[in-house]
């Protein structure tokens, strides 16, 4: 099992698991603006961060945690 525990000292700043949700949401709207864009014939396309905010997710960053343990690194 070579995935069973973390690699590096990084995590993420909440108990949230992941932002799977939350990046859903913000590609979703990035693809319906794009749509809307080329068939206006408008082809001065948004990005990712035009239509979402990442401290609006539920993991606000990762910072670096010299202390874990090796408890702290299993998944």
């Amino acid at each position: 099992m070579s995935r069973s525990f973390q690699k590096s000292k990084i995590f993420g700043i909440t108990i949230a698991k992941s932002e799977k949700e939350d990046k859903r949401i913000a590609n979703k709207k990035l693809r319906r603006l794009v749509r809307q864009k080329i068939k206006g014939k408008d082809f001065d396309l948004v990005t990712i961060r035009d239509v979402s905010n990442r401290w609006s997710f539920d993991k606000e960053g990762k910072q670096y945690w010299a202390l874990a343990s090796k408890k702290d690194m299993r998944k």
